[in-house]
Order: structure tokens, then sequence, then C-alpha cells
């Protein structure tokens, strides 16, 4: 199954890209879903159709879907959900009260994680299109399999194991205190079974060859530092993006004296947008003059993005930008910079951006946290890769 996230900061224009990449490969023959992860779903607006939680024809080879955390909890954490609306009823919670508070902050964004594994592990389908949530949500769940992976082996196994032990010896002398019981083993076993769809997962996510993420952005100064920012992230959790789109471009052909200054601005960051982001592909989409919702405006946004071509290709498969971490937890930033000559190349870094000048062209990436606080320490060109070294303790 080839996997294709759409993501990028609010408000790009991501769902109707999605709509439209979905659109495209049902029409060359593909099995289409477009899942919506997204909490503020606009799915169904772009298609002009009411979608539900299950996939949902929406022309041939093309289904839609719109992600229910709800239905998702109670399929897969049900058991967890009732012992913690247990415990919290017995510490004095009205029911209604007790049932929300069980709902733990953010478990919408991890069950979109255990909707695409069940998708693919499935196979009802050949393509499958995620219109994500905002780059922020978006980076939270492609880091969970590594921050989970950290409690589960540390602390989760061996609570689980002393929990199993202990229960039948502190049980009877527990449920009298508390009021309400010890976790039973089916309740116990639900986080780690969970955990292991996700690490699974990740392995999906990590391949190059199968799962793509595709980066929507506006020519505005604040879309495009998110944006780089969610590159710069995407290539430290080792997910490729292949794409770049740059949309809402105003044509050439408005000629109204109000927009001058704006398409004055749009020139200039579209420059930018080409060159921070080389050698990503980078398809620009102009500013519609309607709506993009319905099949018809849907089809003019999905004959500009990609005429004949196959949007379930993979565009761009080299790792244009990788963190590494060695064994002394010294970090490197490794840039695809291909036939660049290192003494062409000058370095300058300030707050959480790095400036990369090449001669007339200049570059900025926006580091990771984990690099943000140091400065660089070393570079090299090796096997068309500018590596760059930052020293741990070094102060920004």
């Amino acid at each position: 199954m080839r996997v294709i996230l759409m993501t990028g900061k609010g408000g790009v224009g991501k769902t109707s890209v999605a709509a439209a990449t979905g659109m495209r490969c049902a029409e060359l023959g593909h099995k289409t879903l477009v899942l919506s992860t997204d909490p503020a779903h606009s799915l169904a607006d772009s298609f002009d159709m009411e979608l539900e939680h299950a996939p949902k024809a929406v022309r041939p080879n093309l289904w839609g879907a719109e992600l229910d955390a709800l239905m998702e909890l109670e399929g897969n954490w049900g058991a967890v959900k009732r012992y913690i609306t247990q415990v919290l009823q017995a510490r004095g919670l009205e029911g209604v009260e007790a049932e929300e508070l069980a709902i733990l902050p953010g478990m919408d964004e991890i069950f979109s994680l255990v909707r695409m594994k069940r998708h693919y592990d499935e196979g009802d389908f050949d393509v499958l299109i995620i219109d994500s949530a905002p780059t922020g949500t978006a980076l939270r769940l492609l880091s969970l399999p590594e921050v989970a992976g950290w409690y589960m082996r540390r602390f989760y196994k061996p609570l689980q194991a002393m929990s199993v032990a202990l229960r039948p010896l502190v049980e009877p002398l527990f449920r009298p205190i508390a009021g309400f019981s010890l976790p039973t083993t089916e309740v116990m076993d639900a986080p780690y079974e969970f955990y292991e769809q996700i690490e699974e997962l990740e392995k999906v996510l990590v391949d190059n060859t199968k799962t793509s993420v595709r980066l929507v952005t506006n020519p505005e100064k604040m879309v495009i530092k998110e944006s780089l920012r969610a590159h710069a992230y995407l290539s430290l959790y080792n997910v490729a993006t292949d794409m770049v789109v740059a949309n809402r471009i105003i044509p050439e052909s408005v000629s109204d004296p109000f927009f001058e200054r704006w398409k004055q601005n749009q020139q200039q960051y579209r420059s930018e947008i080409h060159e921070n982001f080389h050698p990503l592909p980078v398809k620009e989409v102009p500013l519609f003059s309607e709506e993009l919702c319905g099949m018809a405006a849907l089809e003019r946004l999905k004959e500009t993005l990609y005429a004949d071509e196959d949007p379930s290709q993979v565009y761009y498969q080299e790792t244009t930008l990788r963190v590494v971490q060695d064994n002394d937890n010294q970090y490197s930033l490794e840039v695809y910079l291909p036939g660049i000559p290192k003494d062409k190349i000058e370095l300058s870094k300030t707050s959480d951006e790095l400036n990369i000048r090449i001669g007339n062209h200049r570059r900025n990436l926006v580091l990771p946290q984990a690099l943000a606080t140091l400065q660089p320490s070393g570079a090299k060109i090796e096997d068309d890769f500018l590596k760059i070294r930052f020293q741990a303790g070094t102060a920004a």
C-alpha cells in the first residue's frame, strides 16, 4: 500500500490537496481512501457530501472517511476507559464528568495512528491518503512510537509484571479501602498491545518507498517557517518528504492595484520556497476565484496539480535532510547538496535557524529542538551531503 500524508499549517489548503490527489489516484484505477484525522474535519465539506467513520464511496475507486476518535476509543480502549471511569467515580466524580475525564488528552491523535495501521494491515486499498492534523499535532504523532517505546520498556512492562503477581494478594485488602478494584489483566494488557501496533506502524512510516509526506504551504513568511520546521522534524523521525505544494499564488492575470504588493511579496516568498526546500520538487497552485468545495472545483485543482501524472509515485526518494546522533550523544545535521564544493559554503546560526549560503543562494533551515541550543562545531562534504557537527553542551 502507498501511504501519503498531507500536512501543513492550519488553513493552507491541505484538505483540498488531499481530496484532489485522491481523485487523480482513483481516476488512474488505484483503489484510494482519503482519511481525515484532523479533529476539525473539513474533508466532507471538500467533497461536498456526508462522510462517516467508516469508508464511504465518493466515486469509482475513491472512498472518504473522517476519524471518529470516540468510536476508535471504544473499540480499542474500552476496557481501560471503563476502569478509569470506575476509579474517578470512586473518588466522587459524577458519571458524566468521569466519562469525559476518562478520555485522556491526545487520545484522538493516537487513534489516528491505530486507524492507519489497521487499513495498512487489511490491504483493502492501493493508496491511503491521510489528511492529517496541522503540522504541530502531526509531528507529535510521528514522535509517539519512539517516546512510547521508551516508557513502555522502562516503566510499563515492569509495572505490568508486578501487578499480575501482586493482584491476588492485594485485591482483597485494596477494594474495601479504595472503593475500586485493581486493574484486570485485560486493562493492563491494552496499553502494551496498543504500543505494539504503533511500533509496527513506525516501520511503515520510515519506509520511503511506501510512505511520503507532502507539505502544503502558502507564500507567506510564518507559513514557510512552520513548513521548514516541519521538514526538519520529519527528518528527525526519518519520515521522508517527497514534495512541497505552494498553494494560493495570486495569478499574473490579476491586475487590480490592490493585489500588487501581495504579488511582489509572494514573488519573494516563492523564490524562498524553491531555494529552502531544494532539491525537493515544488508544485505551485494558483489562488482560484472560487472556494474549492465540490467535485467540479476539485477537478480543476486536480488538473492543475497533476495533469497526466500519477500522484501515487514517489516524487523524490533521496533523503534531503537527516539528523544523526552518534554513540557519544553528539549530533550531526546532514543536508543533501549534490555537486557543491565545501569552499563555496558559508554557515551561520541565529537562535533556531541555520543559514547556509552558497554563492548568491541562501537556504534557511529551522532546526529541531535537539539542535537549536547547540552551535555548529565543524562541517564536511561527503557523498553529496553537507555534514554539520553540533557540539553537545555548547551554548547557543
